[in-house]
């Protein structure tokens, strides 16, 4: 499995696991528990959630996946930005650790921009780092203006970007990634397969029949190709979970990046980061 690393020096498989929409229906459960650990077993250590999920019912089917395995992940975890305030977070991160049933989270994250100052969110994720509640902090969904305003915020030791990023959502390679890029802040793509609607797309069937592949796994190769990027697919169950496991080993060949850059044109122009 291929590694990322982190500004500080950790690193976490390119391909993880995201868990939105997870948790909401009782009678998937123990098969979301089953695939949460099954993509552990297979490499897929890291593991994101937030307390908006389910309003906090994601984090404890995770905190359920990965009793007796907290040693081999690497849990992530999200605040409302209404919870990013010097008070609040505090209180946000021990419901969010109560949840989980664990003592740290390897990775916090704002979620998105609210109304709290950055510099107020920055002093608060220190805090909680100096405190051993959280080992690293990072943000979600910031595009390049709110990245540079949260440097000039004292954020130098943010250490990941959480966003929307997937071959129909290619906006962030115009000027967002480059500017991650250059400081080695690693991206997390969330929604890779855009909630599953790429599966349908021409390009992308046509290259998954010709490598006998399914067309997610063409779209998630796409991304675990590019330095830099972790993708955080949701599956719900064993089989999805080793489908997706199986793209981390495609190797996508220049005629199919042509056809894909085809399908889905590299950006020409700046836009705002989009976010679901």
């Amino acid at each position: 499995m291929k590694m990322i690393s982190f500004p500080d020096g950790a690193s976490v498989p390119a391909l993880g696991q995201g868990t939105w929409m997870m948790a909401e229906r009782p009678d998937r459960r123990s098969q979301e528990i089953a695939a949460l650990r099954e993509g552990v077993e297979l490499g897929m250590a890291l593991i994101d959630t937030a307390e908006m999920y389910g309003e906090g019912a994601a984090e404890e089917l995770v905190g359920e996946a990965v009793a007796g395995l907290r040693d081999r992940v690497f849990l992530v975890s999200k605040a409302y930005p209404q919870n990013a305030s010097r008070a609040r977070l505090p209180r946000a991160c021990e419901a969010s650790l109560k949840r989980l049933a664990v003592e740290r989270l390897d990775l916090y994250l704002l979620h998105w921009r609210g109304n709290v100052p950055l510099s107020e969110t920055v002093e608060a994720m220190e805090r909680l780092v100096e405190a051993g509640k959280i080992a690293r902090w990072g943000v979600s969904n910031l595009d390049t203006d709110d990245m540079r305003e949260l440097l000039e915020a004292g954020g130098e030791d943010c250490a990941t970007n959480q966003i929307l990023y997937n071959l129909s959502r290619r906006g962030p390679e115009f000027e967002l990634l480059p500017w991650l890029q250059q400081r080695s802040v690693p991206v997390m793509a969330y929604s890779p397969v855009e909630q599953g609607r790429l599966v349908g797309h021409s390009a992308l069937r046509g290259i998954a029949d010709r490598k006998n592949v399914t067309p997610a796994q063409v779209a998630l190769a796409w991304l675990l190709r590019q330095p830099g990027v972790i993708a955080i697919p949701k599956a719900s169950s064993v089989a999805h979970v080793r489908d997706n496991r199986a793209a981390a080993d495609l190797v996508l060949d220049d005629d199919d990046l042509a056809a894909l850059d085809h399908a889905f044109p590299k950006p020409s122009r700046g836009r705002p980061l989009e976010m679901l």
